[in-house]
């Protein structure tokens, strides 16, 4: 195997949204070093099952809304 080919890996901290901490792993950053997230699973709506936009749809609804009245009609 090549030498000085893999990352350092290392421990640092993790701050969730809600202050609390845990040490991990990882490539990030050096040693020490604590990683604040923005997003965790308790704040996501993919895992809360908070507010999701299903109403305004996808490229379909969007489709439907602007050419939903268009009809073919024959003569």
């Amino acid at each position: 195997m090549k030498a000085d080919t893999h990352p350092d890996y290392h421990m640092i901290k993790v701050q969730m949204t809600d202050g609390t901490t845990f040490e991990t792993r990882s490539t990030w950053g050096s040693e020490g070093e604590t990683l604040v997230l923005d997003v965790d699973p308790t704040t996501h709506p993919a895992w809360t099952g908070g507010n999701q936009r299903l109403s305004e749809g996808g490229r379909v609804a969007q489709f439907n809304k602007r050419f939903g009245g268009l009809t073919l009609k024959k003569d």
